[in-house]
């Protein structure tokens, strides 16, 4: 088992080289093994996968993956960490770190540069700042990723994985859904960390779709749809796709009546299936304009 899990190594790393936790980065770093063993578990890391971290820290996790992944790619935006990293893990040789924004990397390329693994799967210990940022990145480019399994606020877990009807139900539930399958695989308290963050955990495992579940004649059309559906909760779906798509009124109603919804209907009360039915419906709409 990896060693820095240990809350003991993980405060002689920080006093030895007397790092500063930076607030705007979400530095908060696990000292639970237990919970690494159910990262580690239901990310199913083999020799067989090239894994990419992002924000690892001071390697905690980064040095249990090395343990069982065929590759690690850690990437890190601290260049504070960066000394840290290199010498935490200085013995490993199966991976690599690069200092950089996550969203700004070329993932692409960086694949290209692993070509032998033909499973990649992201497992990582998010910064809550920016993980609907990071997670919509990567699942909109359309990486060859078998999975994802990420720790998150608990807040965003549950958003990700809400059933229509529900208070957390949400445009990230359906992008979420419409690129993966997530399961929430564990809750996590916050003395599992150093510094301790103010909220709860959850690490949320997605497992990506080979296809999408439904079908949709433009993608791009469907999260607009999606997005204007939940700009403002309260309006009916007529009144927030009539703001903004600018589309008549009385077009909307008779198109959604065609397809059996009532004229009160809210986007809150809709799923993947049927927000892919209107958006088709209002791309034939703006093809009539």
């Amino acid at each position: 088992m990896a060693k820095l899990v240990d809350s003991k190594e993980t405060i002689a790393v920080l006093q030895k080289t007397n790092f500063q936790f930076k607030k705007q980065f979400g530095q908060n770093f696990l000292i639970d093994s237990s919970v690494l063993e159910h990262i580690l578990s239901f990310s199913e890391i083999n020799k067989n996968d090239l894994v990419i971290e992002i924000g690892p820290g001071i390697g905690t996790l980064t040095e249990a993956l090395c343990e069982r992944a065929g590759f690690v790619v850690a990437i890190e935006i601290d260049d504070k960490l960066i000394p840290i990293l290199e010498e935490t893990l200085s013995s490993k040789d199966n991976f690599k770190l690069i200092h950089g924004d996550a969203l700004k990397v070329d993932y692409l390329s960086l694949l290209a540069e692993h070509k032998e693994f033909s499973s990649i799967k992201v497992v990582a210990n998010l910064p809550y700042y920016i993980t609907t940022p990071i997670l919509m990145d990567l699942l909109e480019k359309r990486l060859p990723l078998k999975s994802i399994t990420v720790m998150v606020q608990k807040e965003v877990a549950l958003r990700m994985k809400a059933a229509p009807g529900t208070k957390d139900y949400g445009a990230l539930t359906l992008a979420v859904q419409y690129y993966s399958n997530p399961a929430i695989v564990q809750e996590v308290p916050p003395h599992c960390f150093i510094p301790r963050p103010n909220v709860s955990s959850a690490v949320i495992h997605l497992s990506l779709h080979e296809k999408t579940p439904v079908s949709v004649q433009n993608p791009a059309l469907l999260f607009k749809t999606i997005k204007f559906s939940f700009m403002q909760r309260r309006k009916t779906l007529v009144n927030a796709l009539s703001s903004g798509f600018h589309i008549e009124k009385k077009d909307l109603q008779a198109m959604l009546g065609s397809l059996s919804y009532p004229e009160n209907v809210r986007g809150e009360t809709l799923s993947l299936a049927d927000f892919a039915l209107i958006a088709d419906g209002i791309e034939e709409l703006q093809k009539k304009s």
